[in-house]
């Protein structure tokens, strides 16, 4: 039987994931078909739920079952708490993404319970970093330790794999959002967004381990949230396209905008971050990226430069392929059910991708 702090913890879940879901007392209470005054005494946790009223909560507000169980990992519940009087879209999506953040990190630590994954080692810059050069030095150094040179990256969730950090793909609105719980670094990305601006914000939380950030001592104290974010933004920037890279491509000291086109195909990134990039490289003025950054390139400019390949990275691929093959060895041992396989792979696969068992039916 769960304590009534433990109530009192759900009941401070759900009235944060019915905040999120921008819903009233009433609108919650009529799609549960209890009074509001119900919903009032679970948020308060002095009135406890049993296994139905949570599977319908978690159905109702859109997070899985196990957020409303398990404990929040340490840096999480530092976040601003979310509440009536701040409640805003932006702060909706932060929250939604720390759900799946959260969820993200459970499932990983599932795995590792039931002795079927043993995580990547996290691979730290060993120096201090306290600007945007360092950050930049710091992203060649994960370049040339994982042997990348100057070429584009293939798979940037392979990349975060080896350095330690495992991110998934998943359907909360948003950006991305990390976190290092103990010896494990987990990281989310929201699929809502185009591929450039996924491997972005993928690199960004990459950083965030590798560089440091709000609540680590690598990076120096002086340094503000907006000051730290920067330097984690030049940081991605330069490990999805080095300024090496950009530099070789124009000899003559100035780069053509056909050839920055190329470039954005070539490594995947945002127009935006290309532009960028290529000022930080001093191939392109400041007056010349705002003439560029009027003609974004088009679907089919961008497919020319690659000759019609397909280009694809956290798209497909959800989630990290050592996670993957721990998800498929449990399931083949039937100690996840299909549905539960499915939903660890979130949305990698479907269940007729998985293969019969003499046990399909079972449910846990």
């Amino acid at each position: 039987m769960k304590e009534p702090q433990e109530w009192a913890d759900i009941g401070e879940r759900v009235r944060e994931c019915r905040l999120a879901a921008d819903l009233s007392q009433d609108q919650l209470g009529a799609a549960l078909e209890l009074d509001r005054t119900m919903i009032a005494k679970i948020e308060r946790g002095v009135r406890r739920v049993d296994a139905l009223e949570l599977a319908k909560l978690s159905a109702v507000l859109d997070v899985p079952l196990s957020y409303f169980l398990n404990p929040s990992p340490q840096v999480v519940s530092r976040r601003a708490e979310l509440t009536d009087d701040t409640v805003s879209d932006a702060a909706r999506q932060s929250y939604r993404l720390e759900v799946a953040l959260s969820t993200w990190l459970s499932d990983v630590r599932q795995l590792i319970e039931m002795g079927e994954f043993a995580p990547p080692g996290i691979d730290r810059y060993p120096e201090s970093i306290q600007d945007g050069a360092g950050a930049r030095r710091a992203a060649l150094w994960v370049r040339s330790r994982l042997g990348l040179g100057f070429e584009p990256i293939d798979s940037l969730m392979r990349v975060c794999e080896r350095l330690g950090q495992l991110v998934a793909v998943v359907e909360a609105p948003g950006e991305g959002a990390s976190l290092i719980d103990d010896d494990l670094a987990v990281a989310v990305v929201s699929k809502h967004h185009d591929p450039g601006r996924r491997r972005s914000t993928a690199a960004h939380e990459l950083g965030h381990l590798i560089v440091g950030d709000e609540y680590s001592t690598d990076i120096g104290i002086h340094v503000s949230r907006d000051g730290r974010e920067a330097i984690i933004d030049a940081f991605a920037a330069e490990l999805l396209l080095p300024a090496e890279a950009l530099c070789s491509a124009c000899p003559d000291g100035q780069i053509r905008r056909e050839a920055l086109v190329v470039l954005a195909a070539r490594f995947r990134t945002s127009w935006s971050l290309t532009v960028r990039q290529a000022v930080a490289a001093e191939v392109i003025d400041k007056t010349a990226a705002k003439e560029m950054r009027r003609r974004n390139p088009t679907r089919a400019e961008l497919m020319e430069a690659v000759g019609w390949a397909p280009q694809p990275d956290l798209e497909a691929v959800r989630v990290p392929p050592s996670y993957a093959h721990a998800v498929m060895e449990s399931y083949k041992r039937s100690l996840v059910t299909v549905s539960r396989a499915v939903e660890l792979m979130r949305g990698q696969i479907v269940a007729t991708d998985l293969p019969l068992r003499d046990d399909t039916d079972l449910e846990l």
